[in-house]
């Protein structure tokens, strides 16, 4: 038994649905990394949002921001693999379902995204490429990064 991708607009998700999304996102950029922000940040109203089962359990997600919502470029971000299947590639799955969503949905194009700076030779592994230098956001370092189509 694999891992079901799914894809949904904020409006498609049932509360449900929801409910485990933002618990997944505050389980891990809150409880698990210690860092007190706003996850709610009105972006996902506008996005589209690939969520990754384990039969019924939810365990990875991430987060497609459109177009000068948030950047100038389509963006990933929100990407998270519960601890709990971690050390499973699930996190290069997720990237290349990212990307093959964009490029299928908008054609090929730049793609942009705030990573946590140790998580960039993750990232580089999906042709994304350091720009500019590391800086502080929510108080955890972190770089720009860019794949080029």
């Amino acid at each position: 038994m694999g891992f079901q991708f799914t894809t949904l607009s904020f409006e498609a998700f049932t509360p449900q649905q929801l409910y485990a999304y933002l618990q997944l996102r505050s389980e891990v950029f809150v409880v698990e990394q210690n860092c007190i922000y706003q996850d709610l940040d009105n972006l996902d109203q506008a996005s589209l949002h690939v969520l990754v089962y384990d039969a019924q359990l939810l365990v990875a997600c991430a987060r497609i921001v459109a177009a000068n919502e948030k950047y100038p470029y389509i963006s990933i971000g929100r990407v998270i693999v519960a601890q709990t299947h971690r050390n499973q590639d699930l996190g290069h799955a997720l990237m290349q379902h990212c990307i093959q969503e964009i490029e299928a949905r908008f054609g090929k194009q730049k793609i942009v995204l705030s990573a946590q700076a140790h998580l960039q030779n993750f990232y580089k592994k999906h042709n994304f490429a350091p720009q500019g230098a590391i800086y502080l956001e929510d108080g955890i370092p972190h770089i720009h990064m860019e794949r080029m189509q």
